[in-house]
């Protein structure tokens, strides 16, 4: 498919998307009003400020976060040569969520940058361990971070709950239901450091592009074509992490789209190409505004965490893709 109805499409296909995410909800709300909230917005009118307020900037929260952790988990499986790569099962998140969770349970500081930087610190963590013990096996540097990221995970994982043991019992319960993963914190004044940083990573991945498909030919082959390859992949690792800890500090644990997204795009086309990064960012932020969807819409006056539909919906893919390998490799 050329580039340009490949573009139509996928304009068409966020317009519904966002269209469907303003009108679903606790309120349900028809596409008239929702075009009439954007167009001629009403201050005095209740449905309008719903739309604009609440649901729009949570909407592009989602957004940002699906097209980021798409971005990041395309960046992980590149830069280690393993299809089953994630800031999820790396222990990134994991690292993130830890900062995060030290950050509000020491100083109750709930600042976007504070938080934002305490995650970006947990996450360089986790990846520093990783690449530690990377070099520490440099025949099996792959199989070694995969191991290493899922033992990490537990590590994080545990850090983070010792904490909550010992945290006030009234905050217990707001950092429980952020761990999980939710766009509800979202407000227009803390939109703009998400956006920055994925736009950033984006324009990034497209320059790079190139020397990043040359990874994938393996190390001697990249280093033949005039790659510095420890230090685009020592890059392409901190740029994964720094999405990672804004998207956690933002929207807390959300997994296993980074795994997912890649994968389904890369059957329909290749993400080498200028074409195959822009349809993997737009389909990770699809993925996410309907996951918004169902969170708030599943059951009445009340919100599903956003981690746990995606745990779900990417535990199941992940066994399935296992078995797809294993049964190719038979």
């Amino acid at each position: 498919m050329s580039r340009l109805p490949l573009f139509l499409i996928s304009i068409v296909t966020i317009a519904l998307s966002f269209q469907c995410a303003l009108s679903f909800g606790a309120i349900s709300v028809d596409l008239a009003q929702v075009w009439q909230a954007l167009f001629m917005y009403e201050p005095d009118n209740l449905t309008h400020r719903v739309i604009v307020e609440l649901r729009l900037p949570r909407s592009i929260l989602a957004f940002i976060a699906g097209s980021g952790l798409a971005m990041a988990g395309l960046i992980l499986q590149t830069v280690t040569r393993n299809p089953l790569a994630d800031p999820y099962l790396f222990g990134v998140s994991s690292g993130a969520s830890f900062g995060v969770v030290t950050l509000f349970a020491l100083t109750g500081v709930q600042a976007g940058l504070a938080l934002s930087g305490a995650a970006f610190l947990g996450s360089l963590l986790a990846m520093s361990a990783l690449l530690i013990v990377a070099r520490s096996q440099p025949n099996q540097q792959v199989e070694s971070m995969l191991l290493a990221g899922v033992a990490l995970s537990f590590l994080f994982s545990a850090a983070t709950s010792l904490i909550l043991y010992w945290s006030d019992p009234q905050a217990i319960s707001a950092i429980v239901f952020w761990t999980l993963g939710s766009f509800a914190r979202a407000d227009w004044q803390t939109l703009w450091l998400p956006a920055l940083i994925v736009c950033i990573s984006l324009f990034c991945m497209l320059l790079l592009r190139r020397t990043l498909n040359a990874l994938l030919l393996g190390d001697e082959s990249a280093t033949t074509l005039g790659v510095n390859v420890s230090k685009l992949r020592l890059v392409m690792l901190v740029l994964s992490s720094l999405l990672t800890a804004v998207l956690v500090a933002m929207c807390g644990g959300v997994g296993f789209v980074g795994l997912m997204i890649p994968h389904i795009v890369r059957f329909f086309i290749s993400q080498a190409s200028f074409a195959g990064l822009f349809i993997t960012a737009l389909s990770g932020g699809v993925f996410m505004l309907w996951v918004d969807v169902v969170a708030r819409s599943a059951l009445n006056n009340q919100e599903l965490p956003v981690g746990v539909i995606t745990a779900a919906i990417g535990s199941v893919f992940f066994i399935s893709l296992l078995i797809l390998r294993n049964r190719s490799i038979a």
